[in-house]
């Protein structure tokens, strides 16, 4: 039966049903046991599932995914939390040199279900390093899953499949969507598979491409543009890597017009592949350029200041007004 969860909230069952389901399902992390997390994800957990299974680690990035590693050529299936986005670079190592590739190096004897969970990204007043946007470093190593969900039901659902996935699974939490609520049913099915994107809403003259945190601004922009009588089709990526580009690209077909937005600085970032993407396979169907809405080419900013640097409703219409008047 479906309920009114907070995404921390639908976080946390979809944590507590994987760790039911499968008694080598461990939650490691820095917090995540006694106290239950930072932003409360693990809440209960440990109480409930004990020590063994929801371990309290030092604070050592690096460390705590090479134990991860470790424990699944032992059989287990490791859920990783990093208190937060910024401090995932000491353990980049690890990740791309050694979990990205063991895979691949052993022929497909070796798999690695680890699910590194990230609460990721802006829009909380926080402090230097607790806001980054570094998906294009993961989407980029070949070997890893990346996806990003948006909502409460794709975040319960997303992170079951991605714990079940026998691949390396980082997993970006948008944190400054951890309390909006929306209705989830986890005992229901799965509303797509882990690496599908979704037509979020259906319109005809442009299509906006987003994921995570920016899918909010964009409905939200969509819904302006509206107004105005124009019709804007949102997509929700989902996934980073794999990217379903056949989605993407009947989108696309249908409105002539993109548009992607991420927080994320523009140069260099999944925008960039998407754009080249789009015009290789939509070349003849295109009414304008692919354009990009993003961050700034800086570090992230100090927070007062983080509106400025984050992509908002003003900075997508413009985009828009801009395809429209090619």
């Amino acid at each position: 039966m479906a309920e009114k969860y907070t995404m921390v909230k639908a976080l946390n069952e979809a944590l507590r049903r994987s760790l039911d389901a499968d008694p080598k399902t461990l939650v490691m992390g820095e917090d995540v046991g006694r106290l239950g997390g930072v932003f409360r994800v693990t809440d209960g957990l440990y109480k409930d599932f004990g020590e063994d299974r929801v371990i309290d680690t030092p604070l050592a990035e690096s460390g705590i995914v090479g134990t991860a590693i470790g424990l699944c050529l032992r059989g287990y299936r490791p859920v990783l939390e990093i208190q937060f986005d910024g401090f995932v670079y000491p353990a980049f190592d690890q990740i791309v040199s050694q979990l990205a590739k063991m895979h691949a190096r052993s022929l497909g004897k070796v798999r690695l279900p680890v699910t590194i969970r990230i609460p990721w990204a802006g829009g909380i007043g926080a402090v230097e390093h607790h806001s980054e946007s570094h998906e294009a470093y993961f989407a980029h190593t070949a070997g890893l899953k990346v996806v990003a969900p948006a909502s409460p039901a794709d975040a319960h659902w997303m992170l079951r499949q991605a714990i079940a996935s026998d691949d390396p699974v980082i997993f970006l939490e948008p944190k400054r969507r951890y309390w909006d609520k929306a209705e989830v049913d986890p005992d229901g099915e799965a509303p797509a598979g882990l690496h599908d994107a979704r037509v979020v809403r259906s319109g005809t003259d442009l299509t906006l491409l987003a994921y995570g945190p920016m899918v909010k601004v964009c409905l939200e922009a969509a819904a302006a543009a509206a107004e105005d009588g124009r019709s804007i089709e949102v997509v929700d990526l989902r996934s980073l890597s794999p990217v379903d580009f056949d989605t993407l690209e009947a989108s696309v077909r249908r409105t002539g017009r993109a548009v992607v937005v991420h927080e994320a600085p523009v140069f260099l970032g999944m925008g960039s592949e998407l754009a080249a993407r789009l015009t290789e396979r939509c070349f003849y169907a295109l009414e304008a350029p692919v354009l990009r809405v993003g961050g700034f080419f800086a570090p992230y900013p100090p927070s007062r200041v983080e509106d400025t640097f984050l992509p908002d409703l003003d900075r997508v219409l413009d985009a828009v007004d801009r395809a429209m008047a090619f």
